[in-house]
């Protein structure tokens, strides 16, 4: 095999090991280029289901495959666990934190985004996002955790503040973690302690706008709603979130004021770009909107670099109706097939076969609880048991690994019938500086 930088092969560099650099690497595969893939974990993570590992479904390692065990059997990429801090276009090389510089003749850079606290960064120590294991992990802590502080309360004010939840934003993210939330509190843990009734838990749903899943079609935000409220979960719209102390949240409605008291908040309400984002603008001359994402031209690449492509949830691709096109795993499959077409097609000088990249919307689809979902493919819109079941088989289907598929569809199986959930346990707050605790949890027996 040549090396990964031998002049005789054309070497696509990847940064990032999600939906985008993974599907890209795997899909350019028998394609004449050597690869590198470089991301900082050595894991790609099944984002869709993070919140089933938040909130005690799943294990971590149920919806995370290592990239090595991934991209074994493939001959012309090799893999790096590092973390990219800089790029050079006019050299055409990136820097990393902890080897010497990559050449490249193609830059595919997918490294996501993170949580947007509009200006309140003080707030993420208090209502951690949901993006990582690590934060999975958070808030499965103090979810818990929560329940547990409330058995040993015997004031009835705090232990009621122990017992209320609320989460930012009611988004897929927001929507989900509620009714989660809901079941635990409703039907997991109701003759788990004896001093609380969990059943007493509120669980409130805080959404700017005036409809819970703003993106969807109203009247299946509208079926979302009532789903959410028949698990017990309260949805409190057109209301912003002022400020959040340990005590409570500050909300406001239509020029009021309101106070809810809480010792648990989680948040779900917006992202922006990684930090490779603002690197890429200042080094290309690329244009970023204002979540910090790269604005791409029609072909994926950045600003006057016709080499550097951008995928995923760092990319903004305005090009196709009047939004840009959503951060979710079905655009950034489709971008890294797109890519991996175009660039042996311009290595075969063969690029004028090529259209502009052109998104196909096969749906939209959001799980509230047992039983409950929403499901928009456009030409049809599902509700409850079928939708559920869309959604089952759809989440199972793009695990990357055959064990992941098995383990997860035996551990919904068992958690269907019991109403159990097996995970949640409650370990130390993950610090963001260790992966100690993840590489724990990551390592099946």
């Amino acid at each position: 095999m040549n090396s990964p930088t031998s002049p005789r092969r054309p070497h696509v560099v990847i940064v990032g090991g999600g939906f985008a650099g993974l599907y890209t690497a795997k899909n350019l595969r028998r394609s004449p280029v050597d690869i590198t893939l470089i991301d900082k974990r050595n894991f790609h993570l099944f984002q869709p289901l993070l919140y089933q590992v938040a909130t005690g479904s799943l294990s971590p390692a149920d919806i995370a495959s290592p990239l090595r065990g991934v991209l074994k059997g493939q001959k012309n990429i090799r893999v790096l666990m590092d973390k990219v801090i800089d790029i050079d276009p006019d050299k055409q090389k990136v820097v990393l934190e902890d080897h010497a510089p990559i050449a490249y003749d193609w830059l595919v850079v997918a490294t996501g985004v993170s949580h947007h606290y509009f200006g309140n960064d003080h707030w993420a120590a208090l209502a951690p996002g949901l993006k990582t294991i690590e934060d999975a992990l958070t808030i499965r802590q103090r979810i818990f955790a929560a329940f547990e502080a409330a058995e040993k309360e015997s004031n009835p004010e705090r232990q009621q503040a122990w017992l209320t939840f609320v989460i930012v934003g009611a988004g897929p993210t927001g929507v989900e973690l509620a009714g989660a939330i809901a079941e635990i509190a409703h039907s997991s843990l109701k003759d788990n302690f004896h001093r609380i009734d969990t059943r007493q838990a509120k669980i409130l749903l805080i959404e700017g706008v005036d409809r819970v899943l703003p993106p969807y079609k109203p009247q299946l935000s509208a079926r979302a709603q009532r789903d959410l409220e028949d698990l017990g979960v309260t949805v409190l719209t057109e209301r912003m979130v002022t400020d959040i102390n340990p005590e409570q949240v500050t909300v406001h409605n239509n020029g009021q004021t309101e106070t809810i008291v809480t010792k648990t908040v989680l948040w779900g309400a917006g992202v922006r770009a990684s930090s490779l984002g603002k690197i890429i603008g200042d080094r290309t001359g690329a244009e970023l909107d204002r979540a910090g994402r790269v604005v791409v031209n029609p072909d994926l690449s950045v600003a006057s670099f016709d080499n550097i492509f951008v995928l995923g949830d760092l990319a903004n691709y305005s090009h196709q109706g009047d939004q840009p096109l959503p951060g979710v795993a079905p655009v950034a499959m489709q971008e890294a097939a797109y890519l991996s077409k175009l660039i042996p097609a311009r290595l075969a000088e063969k690029e004028q076969i090529m259209v502009p990249f052109r998104y196909i919307d096969y749906g939209s689809l959001a799980v509230i609880g047992q039983n409950k979902a929403v499901v928009d493919l456009g030409f049809a819109q599902f509700t409850g048991l079928v939708a559920w079941m869309i959604w089952v088989w759809a989440h199972v289907y793009y695990l990357i690994e055959f064990d992941n598929k098995l383990i997860v569809m035996l551990q919904w199986g068992w958690n269907y019938f019991t109403r159990g959930r097996g995970a949640r346990l409650i370990t130390d707050t993950p610090n963001p500086q260790s992966t100690s605790t993840v590489q724990k949890e990551l390592v099946r027996p």
